[in-house]
């Protein structure tokens, strides 16, 4: 037998050890992979960002990403492109621009540590927006966990040292632009395909943002070209094995991986660019984080309880 045989047996085999294995341990694998995907996508950012506009990156990105979801959308058209909530969808694609756009800035000129930090600002943003947009009913235990939440973002903003740096309110407009992206989601994904939300995303995205990127346009190197494709596969890469995670995992489970990002993150940012973290970026994300997993897990116990009640058949939430 050759090599290449012998390789696709161990393969095969690999493939069906890891499929044996529990549904939440699968995830955990998955996200893990995601988190370092995402990771390594926002260092190649701040890497090329010292010298290309975050407009020219970001339509690079999608124009990779609209490729490699092309053929989805044609196998899926016209139902692909079908929707009765355009303006829905409208908002979803300018809010989307707005995350992308602040977030990607923050990470160019902030630590990579401190703009992962700030980012997981969404997690408490996301149950305020559901509040106000979904009617969601809300106690004061959750009401509770959204402002310290906030507490912990202002710890990351340092409002008490030398000012706030605007840098760190953009990925703070970034995070929150992303939580109502993620609202919107679900508003969506009552009535439209996950095919047809994906589908006008990665169009429109880059089309909202062309006319900045031309009117900043800076030619790439050859390298630099390499990378700007680079970021755009490892997105896909990223949103893939997030999607796997989640398909094979409890989302209870699987969120609290997710912040792994950050160790990356510091890892990344001290190896890389010789960045140390603040300790308050620690303090401030430690607050964040577990201002969400208690969400988490009060919105999970709560899920079991309706579950199990004739009142609770079908929640959602």
């Amino acid at each position: 037998m050759d090599g290449t045989g012998r390789f696709g047996e161990t393969s095969a085999g690999l493939t069906k050890r890891f499929q044996a294995l529990p549904g939440n341990l699968r995830g955990a694998a998955w996200i893990i992979v995601a988190t370092v995907l995402f990771t390594i996508m926002m260092t190649l950012i701040k890497l090329i960002g010292t010298r290309l506009p975050v407009a020219e990156i970001l339509v690079v990105r999608q124009s990779v990403m609209f490729l490699t979801a092309l053929p989805l959308i044609i196998r899926g058209f016209p139902g692909s492109l079908t929707t009765r909530r355009p303006l829905l969808h409208a908002g979803r694609i300018l809010f989307a621009v707005i995350a992308m756009f602040c977030g990607f800035t923050a990470v160019v000129h902030l630590p990579l540590a401190d703009a992962t930090a700030i980012a997981f600002a969404k997690s408490f943003f996301i149950p305020l927006f559901a509040i106000v947009i979904l009617k969601e009913a809300v106690g004061p235990r959750r009401w509770g966990a959204i402002i310290v939440g906030f507490i912990g973002v202002m710890v990351m903003l340092n409002p008490t040292g030398a000012g706030i740096d605007g840098y760190g309110l953009l990925a703070v407009a970034g995070a929150a632009s992303a939580a109502l992206v993620m609202v919107i989601i679900r508003l969506l994904s009552r009535s439209d395909l996950a095919i047809t939300i994906l589908a006008y995303q990665t169009v429109f995205v880059g089309v909202l943002l062309t006319p900045l990127a031309i009117w900043q346009w800076v030619w790439p190197s050859w390298s630099e070209f390499g990378l700007l494709v680079a970021i755009g596969l490892v997105s896909v890469a990223a949103q893939s094995c997030n999607i796997q995670a989640f398909r094979a995992g409890e989302a209870t489970v699987l969120a609290a991986l997710d912040y792994a990002r950050l160790l990356w993150a510091t890892i990344l940012g001290i190896l890389i660019f010789s960045e140390i973290p603040a300790m308050r970026t620690f303090i401030g994300a430690g607050i964040v984080i577990a201002a969400a997993l208690y969400t988490i897990h009060r919105e999970a116990r709560r899920g079991q309880r309706l579950a199990r009640s004739p009142a609770g058949r079908g929640y959602t939430n």
